[in-house]
């Protein structure tokens, strides 16, 4: 048997207590463990470009091309395991140990790995905490200063089998991110959405960069300034701020805003650290907070970059709290605006219910507001929704089609607005046109919109125009990361892929829009459609069969009517045939 040497990134994981659980009720259990792999797991691992090479009755062992790959895996499974066990009792929470070094490993011709990196991966997830990961100092060398962590230093430790003692370090993030789901404190701000972004801090010692840092806050004052829904302070009253310390709950009160933007600069050797932070003005509660880094010489490209990033993540982030603001608010005291806000949870579930009820709410916002751009666009996809989930009646299909038309005629439609409607001639109407006309009207309203962004690169896809379609999707990522919408982006790139007959990587983008809104059949059933023209039909059935438990209306001729160009419908149609799916 042939074999090579390497050096890999190599991850344990096995659930705490397994042989308790199994032994209680083993075929929940195992039940459980299953849909957790095709629903958090696998997804996660093929987002960080894993690969797993050998599977355990309640774990799994892992190759990464990088340790910060891996621990990025890591994190990402501990924080959805943490939320996952939300109000589940004890006895019965699925808890994962994790364990990641470095080293070297033999590939067998098989592609199984085998030696001492692999060896004290196993032994380092032994001793890890439940729900936290344990790496090795080789491992802890590749992500010290890369990766915001809260390392516990364990210091040299003496593992089962391995000779020498190995320097250990404790990551602890499950209990963490399960303290961070909670309920914000009800805000008791002005109604009309509102910020005002304060002068950045000259951190740096140095003057001559202080025209670096206003010319930067000018800008993102200048970008959200664009964001149609939203008013923001004009500079001139922002800057009387600027070189004072300052209460933000009194800059609040003074400049009559809900938010507040502010930041700093630091500077050492060629280097620059940005930071900023949205914070509640009533509550000082913080929304957001990123830092980003660039070198000196490439000062007005990194102004650039930073302006795009914060504009884009900013706008997701108010809109998250403006949802949850107009969902405190008592009925009698709703107007339009706050309508639209209410309903947008309800249209994220898709589900017909949930449509109706958003669809109800959204007349009420007309009748205060008949022009109301957003609750036309919002009210356009609710009736789309209905229509594909709730039986294809014409009724549904057409209003849906009147309210994106009525949208797209406007002449001040917001980019949200814009966006929406353009998705839903795409889907309906293969307007691809009039669709791609809405989204350039939209970034010339506000070029940092990550959703129009995410929109766009879909509805090229769709339309078979593959050009743009990463240039797109990988801007709207950049521009906000975590975003809800950010599947979008892995669809758009997954169906270009299909389209071009690239389909291993149109699984692993269908994958990674599996683990960015698990949940949603669909599209299990596309990654699995994928698969199975890859030649992975056994890998693909378990995911085919999930997606169909998940929308069991689901049927092959919803792929010529969901606006794909036939060119990749028809790939998308004959793989699910070789799975045999419902016609």
């Amino acid at each position: 048997m042939s074999e090579r040497r390497k050096i890999a990134a190599i991850l344990a994981a096995d659930v705490v207590g397994f042989s308790r659980m199994t032994g209680a009720d083993e075929d929940r259990t195992l039940a459980r463990l299953r849909v957790l792999r095709a629903d958090v797991i696998d997804p996660i691992i093929a987002s960080q470009n894993g690969r797993v090479f050998k599977r355990t009755g309640d774990g799994a062992l892992v190759e990464f091309r990088s340790v910060v790959e891996a621990v990025r895996c890591a994190i990402s499974v501990q924080n959805a395991m943490a939320e996952r066990n939300v109000g589940t009792p004890e006895d019965q929470r699925i808890v994962f140990r994790v364990g990641i070094h470095l080293g070297d490993v033999v590939e067998e011709s098989d592609g199984d790995l085998m030696g001492d990196g692999v060896n004290i991966a196993a032994r380092l997830e032994g001793i890890a905490k439940p729900g936290a990961i344990c790496l090795s100092e080789d491992a802890f060398r590749q992500v010290k200063g890369r990766l915001d962590l809260a390392i516990t230093d364990l210091g040299p430790t003496n593992l089962k089998n391995i000779a020498e003692p190995v320097h250990a370090y404790s990551v602890e993030v499950g209990v963490a991110a399960a303290a961070k789901i909670a309920e914000p404190p009800r805000l008791a701000l002005p109604d009309k959405p509102s910020i005002a972004v304060l002068p950045f801090q000259n951190m740096s010692g140095d003057p001559e960069q202080e025209y670096f840092v206003d010319g930067m806050v000018e800008d993102i004052i200048t970008g959200l300034s664009r964001i149609k829904w939203l008013f923001v302070i004009a500079r001139n009253s922002s800057f009387v701020y600027k070189g004072k310390a300052v209460d933000i709950r009194q800059v609040g009160r003074e400049l009559g805003v809900r938010y507040v933007l502010e930041g700093g600069m630091r500077k050492a050797g060629g280097r620059l650290r940005i930071s900023a932070q949205l914070i509640e003005a009533e509550t000082g509660a913080h929304i957001w907070a990123d830092r980003f880094d660039g070198a000196l010489e490439d000062v007005f490209d990194m102004q650039d970059q930073i302006t795009d990033k914060v504009v884009g993540i900013v706008e997701p982030s108010l809109q998250r709290s403006e949802i949850e603001r107009a969902t405190r608010k008592r009925p009698e005291n709703l107007d339009a605006e706050d309508l639209v806000w209410r309903v947008l949870p309800h249209l994220r579930k898709w589900r017909p219910a949930d449509c109706r009820i958003a669809i109800g709410i959204l007349d009420q916002a007309l009748e205060l507001d008949p022009n109301h751009g957003l609750a036309h666009a919002c009210l356009a996809s609710a009736h789309m929704n209905c229509f594909w989930y709730a039986g294809f009646d014409q009724a549904d299909k057409a209003a849906a089609l009147s309210h994106a038309r009525f949208v797209l005629a406007g002449a001040t439609e917001g980019a949200h607005a814009l966006s929406r409607a353009a998705s839903v001639v795409t889907f309906l109407d293969r307007d691809y046109a009039a669709a791609l006309d809405a989204i350039n009207r939209a970034l010339l309203q506000n070029p940092s919109c990550a959703y129009t962004h995410y929109v766009g690169a879909m509805i090229q896809a769709y339309s078979g125009n593959s050009g743009s379609v990463a240039q797109l999707a990988n801007r709207a990522l950049r521009l906000s990361p975590f975003d809800s919408s950010a599947r979008l982006a892995h669809h758009a790139l997954a169906m270009c892929a299909l389209g071009e007959a690239r389909l291993d990587e149109a699984c692993a983008h269908f994958a990674r829009e599996v683990h960015a809104a698990s949940g949603v059949g669909y599209q299990y059933v596309y990654h699995a459609a994928a698969l199975a023209l890859a030649g992975r039909a056994e890998e693909a059935r378990p995911i085919a069969q999930r997606g169909l438990e998940l929308e069991p209306g689901w049927r092959i001729r919803m792929l010529s009517e969901i606006g794909l160009v036939p060119a990749i419908a028809d790939k998308l149609i004959a793989g699910a045939r070789l799975l045999g799916l419902p016609e």
